[in-house]
């Protein structure tokens, strides 16, 4: 039985730890789907409950820590950041067009790292920096011949031939972003599946909350391209606001199928214990999601709805609601032949987990998958994790068999 093997996300994330508490994470076993829905029209008022705060702390990793995935997945450690060859900081990762994986690490010398798995056994034997002094390198996409990094101030591109591990030239700047490091510093990429143009997501420069009583911090974002999804044609040029009022648009994903865009965006603190949800959405062109003026279509925020009702009256209502504060920070579609049939076209999302909670969410699910029908806002969990740990700074490998594990090659097809 020959099966592709699947990479599939970087399964956690920088800074990750527990609240200040003096127990360790309970493993939660879920050997099934279930469905969760948020209703999008019986949300709860804002600002009736008050929003926690919790401070992360760092553990040792127990000894018996798993992951509990469904019958039939195994998960192993693909390059974990051990010493010597510690990753810092660890974010989004791609397949290279010949099977290695590129990871991005937002360090304090940003670099970009090749991962390359010679006995294809789902561990990777060899790691490669590719480039460093990036500023806070995050997306990454391969198209045409080059490889293109998305950091906090710029889209870059470097040149790449199959097989390379390190760059042959300067990274080339082919569209500024933003000039300072305020608010949100992530910045994804991921372009049009004929490779004509390319989106960029852009977060906020801050929590609106911040900006209430506030006579030196504007309500509207100067910067157009701050809490918006921008367009490029493949030079850089033409850029057009492709749809905006997204707080933080942190994982962009295109659908292999039609060509949809999606994002997940991680929406504002401070509403309430359970506002506002987070949620993934298909993107419209033109759409406008409600930052700052409203949220999960017309609902108003009732500290600037005022300032621009004919905005309110524009809301969307993302597709898939999550918990509030379960931080959603990665999205990929599956659409390879590895994993069961009922998987192919489904949508995976990481959730990095809540601080804002007093009942946390999110912290260590690894990732949840739904199908997303029109009308219907649920979602089904597939590796609900919880509470299980996930150490830190390492890059996971997904496998499924029904029978035993064995080994092939990497391809685009398998790639999340």
């Amino acid at each position: 039985m020959q099966l592709s093997l699947s990479i599939f996300r970087i399964l956690c994330f920088p800074g990750v730890g527990l609240s200040q508490v003096s127990i360790l994470p309970k493993i939660v076993q879920i050997d099934s789907p279930q469905t969760h829905s948020i209703d999008p029209m019986s949300l709860p008022l804002p600002l009736i409950t008050n929003s926690a705060k919790h401070k992360s702390q760092e553990i040792r990793q127990p000894p018996d820590a798993t992951l509990n995935v469904p019958k039939g997945f195994t998960v192993n450690i693909f390059a974990s950041g051990d010493p010597p060859n510690v990753f810092q900081k660890p974010r989004q990762m791609i397949l290279a067009p010949n099977g290695d994986i590129f990871l991005s690490d937002t360090d304090v010398d940003g670099k970009v790292y090749v991962l390359r798995d010679h006995e294809m056994d789902g561990v990777a034997d060899e790691r490669f920096t590719f480039a460093s002094g990036l500023i806070k390198p995050y997306g990454l996409a391969f198209n045409n011949g080059f490889l293109y990094v998305a950091t906090t101030h710029s889209v870059v591109r470097f040149p790449y031939q199959f097989g390379d591990t390190r760059a042959s030239a300067d990274p080339e700047t082919v569209v500024p972003l933003t000039e300072d490091d305020e608010g949100h510093t992530t910045r994804d990429i991921k372009f049009s599946l004929d490779g004509s143009e390319f989106f960029v997501g852009v977060g906020s420069s801050g929590d609106v909350l911040a900006a209430v009583g506030s006579t030196g911090d504007s309500l509207v974002e100067g910067d157009p391209l701050r809490a918006a999804i921008s367009v490029y044609n493949v030079s850089g040029t033409d850029r057009q606001t492709f749809a905006s009022g997204i707080r933080n648009p942190a994982s962009l994903a295109v659908n292999p199928v039609n060509g949809e865009l999606w994002t997940t965006a991680a929406e504002r603190n401070g509403f309430g214990e359970d506002l506002i949800p987070d949620y993934a959405t298909s993107v419209k062109e033109g759409g406008f999601y409600g930052y700052p003026y409203s949220y999960i279509g017309k609902n108003p925020d009732p500290r600037f709805a005022h300032d621009r009702p004919d905005l309110v009256d524009q809301g969307i209502v993302p597709d898939v609601l999550f918990i509030a504060h379960s931080a959603p920070l990665g999205m990929t579609f599956y659409n390879g032949t590895m994993f069961p049939k009922e998987y192919q076209g489904d949508a995976f999302v990481a959730l990095h987990g809540s601080s804002d909670r007093q009942e946390l969410t999110g912290k260590w699910n690894i990732s949840r998958r739904w199908r997303y029908c029109p009308g219907r806002n649920e979602r089904e969990t597939g590796y609900m994790v919880p509470e299980a740990w996930l150490g830190f700074n390492a890059v996971c490998f997904v496998f499924f068999s029904r029978e035993q594990k064995k080994s092939a090659p990497l391809d685009n097809q398998t790639a999340g």
